[in-house]
C-alpha cells in the first residue's frame, strides 16, 4: 500500500478562506434544517456543535498556526453559516 503524500500546511489567507468557506458549505449542505432550526431557536451551536467542532479540527489540521490564529474558520461559522443561512429565518436574535 503506497503511504499517502503529505501536504503542505495552507499558509496563504486567501487559501484558508476559501478552505473554511468549503467546510462550511459541507456543513450547510447536509444539515440545512438542523441549521434553521437552530437560528430560529437560537441554539445553533448547541443543535451544530459536533459538526462545528469537526470543521475545526479538520482546518486547524489543513493550515499553519500562524493562518489558524487569524480566527478565519470562526469567522467564516458566522459569515456562511449564521448571516446567510439566516436570512430571511424568523428569530429572537434579529
Amino acid at each position: 500500500m503506497a503511504a499517502r503524500p503529505v501536504r503542505k500546511p495552507i499558509d496563504n489567507p486567501k487559501r484558508a478562506w476559501s478552505l473554511a468557506r468549503a467546510i462550511m458549505s459541507d456543513i450547510c449542505l447536509y444539515d440545512e434544517t438542523r441549521i434553521i432550526s437552530g437560528i430560529e431557536k437560537d441554539n445553533l451551536f448547541d443543535e451544530l456543535g459536533d459538526e462545528i467542532d469537526k470543521g475545526r479540527e479538520l482546518f486547524k489540521g489543513r493550515v499553519t498556526e500562524e493562518i489558524y490564529a487569524l480566527n478565519i474558520y470562526d469567522r467564516s461559522v458566522v459569515d456562511n453559516l449564521v448571516k446567510k443561512k439566516g436570512e430571511g429565518v424568523k428569530s429572537k436574535i434579529w
